[in-house]
C-alpha cells in the first residue's frame, strides 16, 4: 500500500519534543526519516522508565519509524555526514538554538543556497528576532511566558501547568503543516524554502477565544476551573456517579439538558432563556444545576444518556481507563511494534493510511547503514566510530511483550 508521503526523505536532527513530533508524524506516513541525535543521545532517553535498550518511555513517544543514527555535529567530519545526507533529502527538522548551526556553517541561508529544493524547517523557543530571541525555553516556561499557566486552574487557586506539553505538541504540529505547505508549493516552483516557527508564538496561537475577548472588550481573563469563558453552562458537576462535564452549547443543547434534569421551565426563565443570559448568571445557574444534578437516579448512566438525549456530556475519566477503552481499539489508537505499546496515528487516510511499522530504537542503532547509504565504505565508517564522530550499536537484543514483563 502506497503512503501519503512515500518518496519524502526528511533529515531530523531535533532533539527533545517539538521537531521529534513532526518528524514522526512525517515518518508515520511514509517518509523516510533519517533521526541523527548528539553522540551525548537525546536528552529524552533518560526521561522516565527505560526498555532493556535504553529506550525511555518519553523518547519511545516521539521517535517510531525512523532510522536511528548519531553524529557529532560539532566536529568538521560529522557536519560533512550531515551535509551528504542532505544532498538527496528532501526536509530538514531541526531545532538547535540561533547561532548553533550559523556557528557551523549551516545557516539557512547557506544550505539554500547549497540545496535549493530543500524545505528547512527551524523550531526555536522564541525565535531569532527580537529581544527573545536565542533564549532558552521548555514548554513550562513558554506556558508561563505566553499566559498559558496563568489562566489554567481553578478561580480561587494560583496558576497551574497544562499537564501535557501543549506548546511543544502544537509547535510540532505546525512544523508539520509548515512542512506540508512548503512542500505543496515547491511542487509549483520546484524551490524549498525556511519553515520559521517558535514554541511562543504557536503557544500564542492557542489563546482563542481568550485573546479575542480581551481585544473586543479589554477585560482581563481570568481563571474559570473547568468553566468557558463564552459558553454557559459548560462545567464539572458532582453526579451520585462521579464527576460529570456538562457543555451544553446552545439554547436548545440547554432546554434538552434542564428536560432531562425535571426542570423544563429553566430554559424559559429569563435569567437563562440565552447564552449571554446564562453566561450572566452563570454562578446562579451552576449552583441550581449542580443541585439537580446530583438527585439523579445513582443506577443509571448518567453522562451516557446525557448525550443520548443530545447533551453533550461525559464522565471525568483517569487516563488509564481512557487507555482501556474499546474507542482506543476501534480507531487503532493503541497500537504496538516491536513489543512496544504506544498511541495511534490520528489522521486518518482512507487511501493512504498512516501506519506504525518500527519502534523507537536504541542511539545509533542505523548508524552503520546510515552511512554506508551515504557512499562510505566499511574501513571509514568503522574509523569514525573509533574516533568518537558516531556512535553506533546495532547489536541484537532480546525484547519481550509487555505482558511477559
Amino acid at each position: 500500500m502506497t503512503a501519503a508521503l512515500e518518496g519524502v526523505r526528511v533529515i531530523d536532527l531535533s532533539r527533545v519534543l517539538a521537531g521529534p513530533y513532526c518528524a514522526q508524524m512525517l515518518a508515520d506516513h511514509g517518509a523516510e526519516v533519517i533521526k541523527v541525535e548528539p553522540t551525548a543521545g537525546d536528552l529524552t532517553r533518560t526521561w522516565g522508565p527505560a526498555r532493556p535498550d535504553g529506550v525511555s518511555s518519553y523518547y519511545a513517544g516521539l521517535n517510531r519509524n525512523k532510522e536511528h543514527a548519531s553524529a557529532d555535529l560539532s566536529t568538521a567530519e560529522g557536519r560533512a555526514l550531515v551535509l551528504r545526507l542532505l544532498q538527496d533529502a528532501d526536509v530538514l527538522v531541526e531545532n538547535f538554538k540561533p547561532g548553533v548551526m550559523e556557528r557551523w556553517g549551516l545557516a539557512a541561508t547557506s544550505l539554500q543556497e547549497r540545496f535549493p529544493r530543500l524545505v528547512h524547517c527551524r523550531i526555536t523557543a522564541f525565535g531569532t528576532e527580537g529581544p527573545m530571541a536565542g533564549l532558552p525555553g521548555y514548554d513550562a516556561v513558554i506556558q508561563a511566558y505566553t499566559g498559558i499557566m496563568h489562566l489554567n486552574g481553578e478561580p480561587d487557586g494560583g496558576p497551574m501547568r497544562v499537564p501535557m506539553p501543549v506548546t511543544d505538541l502544537t509547535a510540532g504540529l505546525l512544523a508539520l503543516s509548515g512542512v506540508l505547505l512548503a512542500l505543496h508549493e515547491r511542487a509549483t516552483s520546484g524551490r524549498g524554502q525556511l519553515v520559521d516557527l517558535s514554541l511562543a508564538d504557536g503557544a500564542l496561537s492557542l489563546l482563542h477565544p481568550i485573546a479575542a475577548n480581551y481585544f473586543m472588550t479589554g477585560e482581563p481573563p481570568r481563571r474559570l476551573g473547568s468553566g468557558h469563558p463564552n459558553i454557559a453552562p459548560c462545567e464539572v458537576f458532582d453526579s451520585p456517579v462521579g464527576q460529570v462535564y456538562v457543555a451544553a452549547g446552545s439554547d436548545q443543547q440547554f432546554a434538552l439538558l434542564v428536560d432531562f434534569l425535571g426542570e423544563p421551565a429553566l430554559a424559559a426563565d429569563p435569567h437563562y432563556r440565552t447564552n449571554g443570559d446564562r453566561l450572566a448568571n452563570r454562578h446562579e445557574l451552576n449552583a441550581a444545576l449542580a443541585a439537580l444534578v446530583g438527585r439523579l437516579d445513582p443506577d443509571t448512566d448518567i453522562a451516557g444518556d446525557m448525550i443520548t438525549k443530545g447533551v453533550p456530556a461525559s464522565v471525568v475519566r483517569p487516563v488509564e481507563q481512557v487507555l482501556g477503552d474499546p474507542y482506543l481499539r476501534e480507531h487503532e489508537m493503541v497500537t504496538e511494534a516491536g513489543g512496544v505499546r504506544m498511541l495511534g496515528v490520528p489522521v486518518r487516510l482512507s487511501r493512504t493510511p498512516g501506519t506504525v511499522r518500527t519502534p523507537p530504537r536504541r542511539q545509533g542503532a542505523d548508524t552503520r547503514a546510515v552511512l554506508a547509504s551515504a557512499g562510505l565504505t566499511s574501513s571509514q565508517i568503522e574509523d569514525l566510530i573509533t574516533r568518537g564522530v558516531v556512535v553506533a550499536d546495532d547489536s541484537p537484543i532480546t525484547m519481550h511483550p509487555p505482558e511477559e514483563r
